[in-house]
């Protein structure tokens, strides 16, 4: 299982927190029939995109990437000491794995330049902070953590409403602190990192395309969650807000990437996670590097 990849002058750390079931694929996927699984169930159990029991198989993780000028982490999983209570793998965990990846990969959290974030999902900010002396600190000291003005705004609103866990113990933190840019769909760092807007999943999902001059590689985030999505771009997930812009997005990503050398960086296909989008009749593949 590959967790380095390089392309152009990127290098690509994947960082693990979590590979595990999830939710049944039939519930995750409300517009998935039992024949249409039946049909894809063989692949997909191959690919360890499906358990035995028709449960969809999730990578949560982290990417770390090394352009000449920067080191920047890509959506920072799930994190410790945190009650999810609706997820008993999340709650109130308290191992070492996410950090120990990092270290493994060759950094400690002072390395870190910007943590980006592709949207604000409980999953992609448990790491923006973690726990010192009963508060919340910013788990990258030195980073500037970037997040989509327009997905910032939108959890604003509802936590001003009901409180959101993961946008008051993850997000809010890192504002307090004062290490956070609110930035808009043409932000670009140095000239290497821009932002392409993925609406649908959430209204400000955000993905990253890395490269000088070209989109060497691509930070999906959550406009696809399953391999299934690539051959089935319609499929969106319970998850989405916008169920039918989430596929007219996933459909227009994978055109654009299709038959390139793009590195696809997926968040939550299991591993190796990563591949080039390929044409398959009306729809795509994810193929692995």
């Amino acid at each position: 299982m590959s967790l380095k990849y390089a392309v152009g002058d990127l290098t690509i750390h994947r960082v693990i927190e979590q590979e595990t079931s999830f939710v049944p694929a039939l519930e995750m996927l409300p517009g998935l029939t039992p024949d249409v699984l039946a049909e894809n169930r063989a692949w997909m159990r191959q690919a360890r995109a499906l358990d035995e029991q028709d449960v969809l198989m999730l990578c949560f993780q982290s990417y770390v990437v090394k352009t000449p000028h920067h080191t920047i982490l890509i959506d920072s999983c799930i994190g410790n000491d945190k009650p999810r209570p609706n997820r008993p793998k999340w709650n109130m965990k308290t191992d070492d794995t996410y950090l120990r990846a990092l270290n493994a990969a060759g950094f400690g959290v002072g390395d870190i330049d910007f943590v980006m974030c592709t949207h604000l999902h409980v999953d992609h900010v448990g790491w923006n902070t973690r726990l010192e002396n009963g508060r919340w600190v910013p788990t990258f000291p030195k980073a500037r953590y970037v997040f989509a003005k327009q997905e910032y705004d939108h959890w604003f609103a509802e936590n001003a409403k009901t409180e959101i866990p993961p946008f008051a113990d993850s997000v809010l933190p890192v504002v307090e602190a004062k290490r956070h840019e609110l930035v808009g769909n043409d932000h670009q760092i140095g000239d290497h990192v821009r932002i392409l807007p993925t609406p649908g999943h959430t209204p400000g999902h955000v993905a990253f395309t890395m490269g000088r001059g070209k989109d060497d590689a691509v930070f999906s985030g959550d406009l696809m969650h399953s391999p299934l999505q690539t051959l089935y771009p319609e499929l969106s997930i319970k998850f989405d807000v916008d169920p039918a812009a989430a596929a007219k997005t996933r459909r227009g990503f994978l055109e654009r990437y299709c038959d390139t050398d793009t590195l696809c960086c997926t968040a939550h296909f299991p591993s190796p996670s990563v591949g080039k989008i390929k044409r398959k009749g009306n729809a795509f593949v994810c193929e692995s590097v």
